[in-house]
């Protein structure tokens, strides 16, 4: 394990170099770690120390990198937190991780920028817990996936490796920094080799465009919705993108149409990835220099092993359809406090992502169905139970379900299924009143049908399938 990623471990070749930006601040290697110094010893005096979390709340800016970056420098971990979260999502989190600290947009122009140099030598170990990031599960209640620092360090070596990145790159970050796939190909990656980093707050086609004609990035990482929009851009909407040598799109499916009028409108390969957060980002992926499968999410990444599992526990040949399953310095320690959902993701040695697949003769993988009942919103993980608790504590409902409905733009949207309580009869703009008031603005259902009862499948349960056809029907 190298961490060379982390300012404490950085080369002095580094120091004047250029490190991150954003719309406010530009950093030099040096500048950034003395920024880390500065906000470590703003938390250490608030109590942060080794084996605490730190919450981070914040939209992308570079205080947000220098606070996961502080967090470590005390050996302690970071939880970031999607800053559209509702009082009562960000609730679960911060309490569920026992954070100590939180920085918000009403606290952060509280960092010192100055260190005092009052911190201790920083001892960062393998072992020492790095990340706590949620996400949602079968019961709806969102868990903490457990990320040290060797699942970190493993996932940056084995994205560098696979993308060749240099001390030459350039990273231009627009993907949301509460996920695993921005701080770990976006940011750490870079860092670890001595490239450079432009933070992008939000998304704007046009605006996303001019940020690549005027700060020269050599690749992003963007979800199949951002790329949908890049190429919906009116003909006369051109801009130089000759620095980008490359992209990457990952996080939903996306049909090979779209990754082959990308390189015909902008002229630089797009490389589709498959991993999950419990995988610390990326497990598979295209090559940049090499055989790209349209349809495939690629082989698997250096350092890690990628197989397809029958039922029964046994690895099936190339070309069988099965469960997916990962093994690799990248996997997760485990679930936070949740020791049964760790065993049942992790407890035969492979880590169980839930999602069917098939591999081909050259080790090349195909995402073919999910056997978790997950939403996938342009990029955002949506899982359903969550959606249903809230639809189920009103007391007009008697029966809630929520899938998935076709979009053309997300690739899918929220559709939620009630019946009526007895004697009861379901107001529909009160009930979506209620899921905007408790839910993230993308987990509130675009549609809301009631029907007079939800259909069942032969052994009692809610039949999803019957209603996901009935929104393709439709």
């Amino acid at each position: 394990m190298t961490l060379d990623h982390l300012p404490w471990h950085r080369p002095a070749a580094y120091d004047d170099r250029p490190c991150v930006r954003d719309e406010r601040t530009e950093l030099t290697y040096r500048a950034f770690a003395e920024r880390v110094d500065a906000a470590a010893e703003h938390f250490a005096a608030r109590g942060v120390g080794r084996g605490s979390v730190v919450a981070v709340m914040l939209p992308n800016r570079v205080e947000l990198l220098v606070a996961i970056m502080a967090a470590w420098r005390l050996g302690a971990a970071a939880t970031p937190v999607n800053p559209t979260f509702t009082a009562v999502e960000a609730g679960h989190q911060i309490s569920d991780s026992g954070a100590v600290l939180v920085i918000d947009g009403d606290n952060v122009a509280d960092l010192p920028t100055t260190p005092g140099g009052t911190l201790p030598p920083a001892r960062t170990e393998s072992g020492d817990l790095a990340l706590l990031v949620y996400t949602s599960g079968s019961t709806g209640r969102p868990k903490g996936v457990m990320l040290d620092h060797g699942n970190v360090d493993a996932m940056i070596a084995s994205m560098g490796e696979a993308i060749a990145i240099g001390p030459d790159d350039h990273c231009l970050l627009v993907l949301p920094l509460f996920h695993v796939n921005a701080i770990c190909v976006s940011f750490l990656t870079p860092m670890s080799a001595g490239a450079q980093l432009s933070v992008l707050e939000r998304f704007h086609p046009v605006e996303f465009l001019r940020a690549i004609e005027s700060l020269r990035p050599t690749y992003f990482s963007a979800v199949p919705t951002i790329y949908s929009h890049l190429v919906a851009l009116p003909a006369e909407v051109q801009a130089d993108t000759t620095s980008v040598r490359f992209a990457i799109c990952g996080a939903a499916p996306a049909p090979p149409e779209l990754f082959a009028a990308v390189e015909h409108r902008f002229g630089f390969p797009l490389v589709e990835g498959y991993g999950l957060s419990e995988g610390t980002c990326a497990s598979t992926c295209n090559p940049v220099d090499g055989m790209r499968k349209p349809g495939t999410v690629g082989p698997a990444l250096p350092g890690q092993l990628v197989a397809v599992m029958a039922p029964d526990g046994t690895l099936v040949a190339n070309g069988e359809r099965g469960e997916v399953v990962i093994k690799g310095a990248n996997v997760m320690r485990g679930y936070l406090n949740r020791p049964e959902a760790t065993a049942e993701t992790l407890g035969d040695g492979w880590l169980h992502t839930g999602d069917v697949g098939i591999l081909d003769e050259d080790g090349y993988l195909r995402i073919v169905d999910r056997i978790k009942d997950m939403i996938i919103r342009g990029g955002e993980n949506i899982y359903p139970k969550e959606i249903e608790n809230v639809l189920h504590a009103a007391p007009d409902v008697l029966e809630a379900a929520v899938v998935g409905g076709p979009d053309p733009v997300y690739g899918e949207v929220v559709v939620a299924f009630v019946s009526a309580a007895p004697n009861h009869t379901v107001d529909v703009d009160a009930l979506l009143a209620r899921c905007r008031a408790e839910l993230t603005k993308i987990k509130v259902p675009v549609a809301l049908h009631v029907l007079d009862a939800l259909p069942k499948n032969p052994v009692g349960k809610i039949d999803k399938p019957a209603l996901r056809a009935r929104l393709s029907g439709a």
